[in-house]
């Protein structure tokens, strides 16, 4: 039996050669060509037929999401989605997988020996199995979340924007309705959505005066011209407010929470890692009215201010590791998970 012809697509580098070490050493897989974005891949697919892709989620230029979908429509092979935001059961990986993927496989984040040995055995099964047909988008499982419709209200600045994607990308299809306040400049904000709107499950859309807050919608206030409040409701309604900054900042999350807090609307906040201490006071007032709250526990290298600010206050916070505050907002605001405590 021949081996198994694949093609390995990153913009990295750095990540082509470790895939390409990698599916070199996996018995049973040949790497017959790379390429560094999609244009570069859609002329070396022709000419080198492979039997199975990989693909980078996340590339400049046309997404790894984009291409996906192309080549579903125009001429389909085995595609698996190669991201370190793309593990089972994320929103990114239900995303690709409706597009046509057969599996979502981790970049790896170390690479010790051990682990370079196992992501070497379990990369070079799943190509094969990819190449003989035996995966059709069973590589990951959503979980059948369903909101129990708490809103999430999350703040943070310009270094929260990385920590804002990967819980925005970890949000299946029915996410809880969530609004982020974040006090950053709004083209890096536009620009961070624009590149994760194509790879993401959940709806992305701008605050709106009036709009009234779903399931499935990720809110996003960043217009440093107005305030964000909540309006009681049925389903909360997001209101615009022309004041003054509070402490220099506008919008303000101490202002948003404290209006979530005044109207008893049921709710999950959180302050991500960053300077100052915007959502601090607000969190407060959110924990006192019965609301779970965390706090984003930073890197060393990243700013704490805002983390100390928080863990000043001395009430009860869950402190969080960027990685697991997706799964800690769905887990406090799954409808089954809330049914059977």
């Amino acid at each position: 039996m021949s081996n198994v012809r694949v093609m390995v697509v990153d913009d990295s580098a750095a990540m082509r050669a470790l895939f390409c070490d990698i599916l070199d050493q996996a018995k049973g897989v040949d790497v017959v060509g790379t390429a560094r974005n999609a244009d570069e891949a859609r002329d070396k697919l022709e000419e080198l037929k492979p039997d199975v892709l990989t693909l980078d989620v996340e590339m400049p230029g046309m997404t790894g999401m984009e291409f996906l979908e192309e080549v579903m429509a125009e001429n389909p092979l085995p595609v698996i989605m190669l991201s370190s935001i793309t593990q089972a059961g994320t929103g990114t990986a239900e995303k690709a997988l409706q597009l046509g993927a057969v599996h979502c496989f981790p970049k790896p984040q170390h690479t010790t020996p051990e682990e370079f040995n196992a992501t070497v055995n379990k990369l070079g099964g799943i190509v094969i199995q990819a190449a003989n047909g035996e995966l059709s988008g069973g590589g990951s499982e959503t979980g059948g979340y369903q909101s129990d419709g708490r809103i999430v209200a999350l703040t943070g600045d310009a270094g929260g924007i990385s920590a804002m994607r990967e819980i925005v990308a970890a949000y299946p299809a029915a996410c809880p309705p969530t609004l982020i306040v974040l006090d950053a400049d709004e083209a890096a904000v536009e620009n961070a959505v624009a590149t994760m709107r194509p790879s993401v499950a959940c709806q992305i859309e701008d605050a709106a005066d009036g709009a009234m807050m779903t399931p499935g919608t990720v809110y996003l206030a960043y217009n440093p011209a107005v305030h964000v409040l909540l309006e009681a409701g049925p389903s909360p309604i997001i209101r615009l407010a022309d004041r003054d900054p509070v402490a220099g900042v506008r919008p303000s999350a101490d202002l948003l929470f404290g209006s979530m807090a005044r109207a008893g609307i049921p709710a999950v906040g959180g302050v991500l890692a960053g300077k100052g201490t915007d959502g601090a006071k607000g969190v407060q007032m959110l924990s006192a009215a019965k609301a779970s709250v965390f706090v984003h526990k930073p890197h060393d290298y990243e700013p704490g201010e805002r983390y100390d600010a928080v863990r000043g206050l001395g009430i009860e916070v869950e402190a969080l590791p960027q990685n697991g505050i997706a799964d800690w907002i769905l887990a406090q605001t799954s409808a089954e998970e809330q049914a059977a405590a």
